[in-house]
């Protein structure tokens, strides 16, 4: 009898810590789960275009090439207006909105109700293409901080209005871009297009035949 009520003592006993175990590795589960969970489904790495000799840097550190590229992309895409540019100027600025500041996104609409009401988009196409050799360089961007920088873009401007060309001219913008981890799911780059830094300027590009002559 003896014997029998030491097994089901050690048997009761085996049962308590299988529960206590059971009950502990359900606490770790749980917040194992609640880390997965809250955890970013995505993390944004920016890479330098050339890899061949390698490169070390922080995750969140943004390279210059990565912050001209987006500039240059946001940009060309407002200003492309294939068909009209009193409804794809308009369409632009809401669909590029994530990628925009908020004051940048209340200037556009502004500039867009100004220009709206001067005629100035009314059959219009409009599209913005980088000039020959005036790509990006070390230069063209000014690092503020690692949440801040300043971009120059050497643009071609060129704009019609009904199938005629109404103008072309060559533009220095100087816009401003800061770091927008606001909405990953809308704006993969977490960067935003802070508008113009100060006012565009046009440019005069000289010939190579006048360069060389002077």
């Amino acid at each position: 009898m003896s014997k029998y009520n030491n097994a089901l003592r050690s048997d009761r006993f085996h049962i308590q810590s299988l529960r206590i175990v059971i009950f502990l590795l359900t606490i770790i589960c749980a917040i194992l789960g609640y880390g997965w969970y809250s955890a970013p489904k995505y993390l944004t790495i920016h890479n330098p275009p050339d890899l061949r000799t390698g490169s070390t840097r922080a995750w969140w550190e943004v390279p210059t090439s990565s912050v001209y590229g987006f500039t240059f992309y946001i940009f060309q895409q407002l200003n492309r207006w294939p068909q009209d540019g009193e409804k794809d100027y308009k369409r632009n600025i809401e669909a590029l909105s994530p990628y925009l500041t908020p004051q940048c996104y209340q200037f556009l609409l502004k500039d867009y109700d100004q220009r709206d009401l001067l005629g100035e988009l009314r059959d219009r196409v409009r599209g913005v293409y980088e000039i020959p050799g005036r790509g990006f360089s070390q230069d063209r961007v000014k690092v503020n901080s690692q949440d801040d920088w300043d971009v120059t873009l050497d643009l071609s401007t060129d704009e019609y209005y009904l199938d005629n060309p109404v103008k072309r001219v060559l533009v220095r913008y100087p816009l401003h871009v800061v770091r927008y981890d606001v909405n990953p799911e809308a704006n993969p780059w977490g960067l935003a297009l802070n508008c113009y830094r100060s006012t565009p300027q046009r440019l005069e590009l000289q010939s190579k035949a006048e360069s060389e002559h002077k």
